[in-house]
């Protein structure tokens, strides 16, 4: 709901449990009021009513209170918009009008000097606030063009605290979105990614509190930016206390975009959200707005998945791949997926990319005399592609050198035996939009995985006028490609990777139904990965696998089947080792789980997740509760001096109900699993175990159960 008040000059955005207020003065200055708690129209018109802080030398008044800060006039902090035109830099702005409907509202500035309009925009989705900024060069023909240097999609002001707590999800390959917290300094502190893609070195999310939030309880404002490349977040703490936190595209303020008159630029979303429920009820609040406003097809369940990558490597043909469809079927597979090497020339990393086209030898009909066996056996069929990047052992390079990302008189980094093609080029993306859309119609592909294997070394692009464009613009045409596809091949589903992690954010998630979380898939190391994501994202879109054990690609360290399994249940299920290896008891146990997780997969998926232990060397847990149907995995690391693991106390139920487990009848009071808990009967290093419980007949909300 959106309201206005008596003058017309301040606005308060209101959903289920919080409210967003900002104000324009009589000298056209947006000023940010509240946000938090809900409010009354009346108390936003007090805040606006109030006096301004007192002046103070060497300070400004509007550092810290202004809603969208530019650069130029009485102002010191970071400016989310810093546009030069004609010599002049920084942007003077007058209130030009504002629109709003029911759940929108737009607010438009213009720059009479740069002929700019800024249009900042608001939408209301649940408790979280969508904000986007639109710049437009309105001059007539032949006006100077405008330099974006810098263009944030938003500032977000917090209120004034005695302490501030920053929370941030960092990383690496193979150890990405693990969670850290740590007292929020004066100063900035920035994060980012410089790569040309969203990075596994941090999620573009941030959380904050006061420094005494838990997990159930207190205050938590959280940011999350829309943006798959280059991104930066600055938490900026000011002298006097107070808090903004300003990002968007891009990571420095080089330039990134040029506009001619009658041109725009519309920055990605970076969305906010406040919650009262600690960082447990702030990830519900998120889950649930990705669930419903950003992920496609949000309501289906994802299918359990088998990857031959682990088991095969570059060494694939068709008859391997059938004999490991068969296996993966019998295990109760829904999706079968070929991963690297059936294509070109594709027997290394060293040659192939970019002929997306069956390996004759490897499969001499195509891919569709194997999409066709896989379906037989009751499964749907998935590749792997990487088309944004080409070999130079490639018949593709070797026909257009020209088209990838490089600097004139330059050498070519071949990171990983690489080259990146510069996906902002008409001439690229109508080639990979043929070969893509061919391989989709000549297979009936119910699956495609989406990867990017190595950053930007060389972002040059010989005869552009303004190569920096392409840190964005090769963005859109990834943007663009994933839409096509979708749009002309609606039932094919799009799994987002890059070496795992590397690709994760809002702006991805609404093209694609699930990301690969890491290539890290030891299951013990996975806790933390998955811990860390799930404060950002739902399980809903987070691959977990189930590997061979030993762990030979990174640690060798040898985990139990059961606990392989219970680790990866906690998102999207997938299996990647080598079947051929499996013993008949590890593959009928296997069969026991698939089929386990089939049964709480739509609480999982689509529940509300409850972490209830940190993954440690002791016991960890999460629950997830949908409806009446409750479900509890816990993993015990390993058990200190013999010491029973402590009882693992629920959330999120009806004190007055009963709650049945599924697998032994025993009837358990909601009170008692609220405050003394649910016994594991773990032991031992590396167990792992499944709780279902429903809520038993009769016991609907507020009623007594029966002693």
């Amino acid at each position: 709901m959106i309201e206005v008040g008596a003058d017309g000059r301040t606005w308060l955005l209101s959903g289920p449990t919080s409210s967003y207020a900002l104000r324009l003065t009589d000298r056209d200055e947006l000023l940010h009021l509240h946000w938090g708690p809900r409010l009354a129209l009346a108390d936003a018109e007090a805040l606006a009513a109030a006096p301004p802080p007192p002046e103070r030398p060497f300070e400004s008044r509007l550092d810290g209170r202004e809603e969208y800060p530019v650069e130029g006039g009485p102002r010191f902090v970071r400016p989310a918009l810093s546009a030069r035109a004609g010599g002049v830099r920084g942007t003077e702005w007058r209130f030009a009008g504002a629109r709003h409907g029911e759940d929108e509202l737009r607010l438009t500035f213009t720059d009479p000097l740069h002929h700019l309009d800024v249009l900042l925009a608001y939408r209301l989705r649940g408790d979280v606030v969508e904000r986007y900024a639109v710049l437009t060069h309105r001059g007539p023909a032949g006006s100077p063009e405008v330099e974006l240097a810098r263009a944030d999609s938003a500032t977000w002001t917090l209120p004034r605290r005695e302490r501030w707590r920053l929370s941030q999800l960092h990383g690496r390959w193979a150890a990405e979105s693990r969670l850290v917290r740590s007292d929020l300094a004066y100063g900035e502190h920035v994060i980012g990614s410089r790569r040309g893609h969203t990075g596994h070195q941090h999620l573009p999310w941030v959380a904050l509190d006061a420094g005494d939030a838990t997990e159930d309880h207190g205050e938590v404002y959280g940011c999350a930016l829309a943006w798959s490349g280059s991104w930066r977040i600055a938490v900026h703490r000011l002298p006097d206390g107070a808090v903004q936190v300003t990002g968007g595209p891009g990571h420095d303020d080089s330039g990134f975009e040029v506009l001619t008159p009658g041109t725009a630029y519309v920055t990605p979303v970076f969305a906010g959200l406040w919650s009262d429920g600690g960082f447990g009820g702030a990830s519900r609040a998120w889950h649930a707005y990705q669930r419903a406003h950003v992920i496609p097809d949000e309501g289906e369940v994802r299918p359990v998945l088998y990857n031959s990558w682990e088991a095969t490597g570059f060494d694939i043909c068709e008859a391997q791949q059938r004999e490991l469809a068969g296996r993966a079927a019998a295990l109760g597979v829904e999706l079968f997926v070929v991963d690297d090497a059936w294509f070109g020339r594709r027997t290394s990393d060293r040659a192939g990319l970019g002929d997306w086209t069956p390996n004759p030898e490897r499969f001499p009909r195509g891919l569709r005399p194997l999409a066709e066996h896989v379906h037989h056996l009751g499964m749907d069929f998935g590749i792997w592609v990487e088309p944004e990047m080409v070999n130079a052992d490639s018949d593709l390079y070797r026909a257009h050198p020209d088209w990838v990302q490089h600097h004139p008189g330059r050498t070519r980094t071949e990171y990983r035996n690489q080259l990146v093609l510069n996906v902002a080029r008409d001439d690229v993306r109508a080639y990979l939009w043929e070969r893509l859309d061919a391989l989709l119609s000549d297979a009936p592909v119910d699956y495609v995985k989406w990867d990017f294997n190595r950053c930007f070394t060389d972002p040059g692009w010989p005869g552009e006028p303004w190569p920096q464009r392409l840190w964005s613009a090769h963005v859109h045409g990834v943007y663009d490609l994933i839409d096509r596809l979708r749009a002309a091949h609606p039932a094919v589903a799009f799994e987002s990777c890059s070496g795992g992690g590397g690709r994760v954010d809002l702006g991805i998630l609404s093209r694609t139904d699930q990301v690969w979380t890491s290539d890290n898939t030891d299951p013990a190391d996975r806790l933390a990965i998955q811990y860390g994501f799930s404060h950002a994202h739902p399980a809903r879109v987070m691959a977990a696998w189930v590997t061979d054990s030993p762990n030979t690609q990174l640690n060798g360290r040898v985990s139990p089947l059961r606990f392989r399994f219970v680790s990866a249940m906690a998102g999207v299920l997938g299996i990647g080792g080598d079947l051929t290896r499996w013993s008949d008891e590890e593959l009928a146990e296997a069969r026991r789980w698939v089929e386990l997780y089939k049964e709480i997969r739509p609480v999982v998926q689509l529940g509300d997740l409850y972490r209830l232990r940190p993954p440690g060397d002791g016991l960890g847990a999460v629950q997830y509760v949908r409806g009446d149907d409750v479900v509890v995995l816990a993993w015990l690391r390993a058990q200190a001096y013999g010491e029973e693991p402590p009882p693992l106390r629920l959330s999120g139920l009806d004190a007055s109900a009963a709650y049945v487990c599924r697998d032994t009848g025993t009837v358990h009071r909601g009170a008692l699993l609220l405050h003394h808990g649910l016994r594991t009967g773990l032991r031992g290093d590396l167990d792992a175990a499944v709780f279902r419980l429903r809520r038993a007949p009769g016991t609907a909300p507020g009623t007594a159960p029966a002693p």
